[in-house]
């Protein structure tokens, strides 16, 4: 698959070293420069693209991703000075915000047995799963729909279920209302199934999950009127209250007499699921926005920037919502855009995406495409998404997007998303497009909107701690 096929290489070894120091002052990428046909970029986006460095994006992914950063843990606070400490020498304003959630922990004892097969399984535990042990009659139920499961009896059964159509949960709770034991959900794409219930219910019963192809020989068994029995396990999954934390890194207009009151978010998340180094999810997203901030430090821009790492993503966007909830009307409507990155290095992943909450344009596709027709001679396409910390931010009007590539790589949540399987050529391309973008609204002397300046509001959360 060509993925930057319109890259072309600079005309002249002059004009390299014309570019070899960015007007902002900083050292430039060698990387970069060596790609990029400077003749149909602006003069702004050559900035972008010179001040880049890509090394120090995988430098920053090699340090958060050196082990797994599960949240409310010692490791991902960890994380979390990091990035304070990388956000301050820039020169940031920074803030750390802590919250407190209720952390799933993963069950102590997981297994699977099929009776009269040789078979050895090794499922996964979906997360929020009630605990028990199950032994019945396997029963095949499609879907898992009210529809598919209407007219059966599954009392003292357990329910092997395809994924697709409606959510994991749906899948569940319409098995036990009709007397399952537990649940067996199956892959509908290669790879494992890591997927969650969305939180804590009583109503749920041991809820496992098996790859594609092993799911597919058990169904195809039971549609061949085989009768397999299982044994299921599933003991000390629970809840418990952690502390998380988001760190935020502010930059007022660098002129106050010509500051358009408005803000421009980019944000990441630093946690990462238990047992994954998380390196693609989401070191790679942390790494970009860190370098970006630092591309940022000394830009002239009338527009005040906010560069965020969320704690807690992958327990349910929770940092993010704690975020949102903690902005007052104020800076909400002041907000411009807010550029999320989630999973942009994975050399195995597909092509870069921008997905949307409600899968149509806005100011943040209609940016960062003019800015990736510009780099790449192509607009990179949008679509619908909705798995990532844009979310909350969309859900109060402000304009976002999540830039992601799709499909995602084969190990996404699992020990193997490690550096080694990074693209610095993807990264690369990802900070240009998102820093050219972001750059294009917030640089000085740009035509602004008509729009009253709002006074502001003393609403800041107490939860938010000055760290500098």
């Amino acid at each position: 698959m060509k993925r930057y096929p319109f890259r072309k290489p600079l005309l002249s070894v002059a004009l390299v070293a014309g570019l070899a120091t960015s007007t902002f002052g900083i050292p430039s990428s060698s990387f970069a420069a060596s790609q990029v046909e400077t003749s149909v970029l602006t003069k702004e986006d050559q900035k972008i693209v010179q001040s880049v460095n890509v090394n120090n994006i995988y430098s920053h992914i090699s340090r958060l991703s050196s082990q797994p950063r599960v949240a409310g843990t010692p490791a991902e606070y960890n994380a979390v000075q990091y990035i304070q400490q990388k956000f301050s020498s820039y020169g940031y304003n920074v803030q750390i915000q802590p919250f407190t959630f209720e952390a799933y922990v993963p069950p102590t004892t997981l297994s699977l047995d099929i009776k009269d097969d040789n078979t050895k399984y090794t499922p996964q535990a979906l997360t929020y799963t009630g605990n028990g042990q199950a032994t019945g009659e396997l029963q095949y139920v499609g879907l898992g729909t009210e529809n598919d499961v209407k007219d059966l009896d599954l009392t003292g059964k357990i329910a092997l279920i395809e994924r697709g159509n409606i959510s994991f949960a749906e899948k569940v709770l319409n098995a036990a209302k009709k007397g399952a034991e537990a649940v067996i959900i199956y892959n509908n794409e290669d790879g494992e199934l890591n997927g969650t219930l969305g939180g804590a219910n009583d109503a749920y019963v041991p809820a496992l999950s098996l790859p594609k192809d092993v799911g597919e020989k058990l169904a195809k068994k039971l549609q061949d009127g085989e009768t397999l029995n299982a044994e299921v396990a599933v003991e000390g999954s629970k809840l418990e209250t952690r502390t998380s934390h988001n760190v935020i890194a502010t930059k007022k207009a660098s002129n106050q007499k010509k500051d358009t009151g408005e803000i421009v978010f980019v944000g990441a998340h630093h946690d990462s699921v238990e047992g994954a180094p998380g390196a693609n999810d989401d070191a790679s997203g942390v790494a970009v926005t860190l370098e970006l901030a630092r591309v940022m430090a000394k830009a002239k821009t009338d527009t005040e920037l906010r560069f965020v790492t969320f704690g807690a993503e992958e327990n349910g966007l929770i940092g993010s919502t704690k975020y949102v909830d903690s902005l007052g009307q104020n800076d909400i409507f002041r907000t411009r855009a807010m550029f999320q990155l989630d999973m942009v290095g994975s050399k195995d992943a597909g092509d870069l995406v921008m997905n949307t909450v409600s899968g149509q344009p806005n100011t943040v596709t209609d940016i960062a495409g003019d800015a990736s027709e510009r780099l790449n001679g192509e607009r990179t396409p949008y679509g619908q998404g909705d798995r990532s910390d844009h979310v909350p931010f969309a859900e109060v009007g402000i304009p976002s997007a999540l830039f992601i590539h799709e499909p995602t790589e084969p190990w996404y949540h699992t020990p193997d998303d490690t550096i080694d399987k990074i693209s610095k050529e993807k990264l690369q391309d990802v900070a240009e497009i998102v820093g050219a973008g972001v750059y294009d609204i917030a640089k000085i002397d740009r035509v602004t909107p008509n729009v009253k300046k709002p006074k502001p509001m003393k609403n800041v959360s107490k939860e938010v701690q000055d760290v500098k």
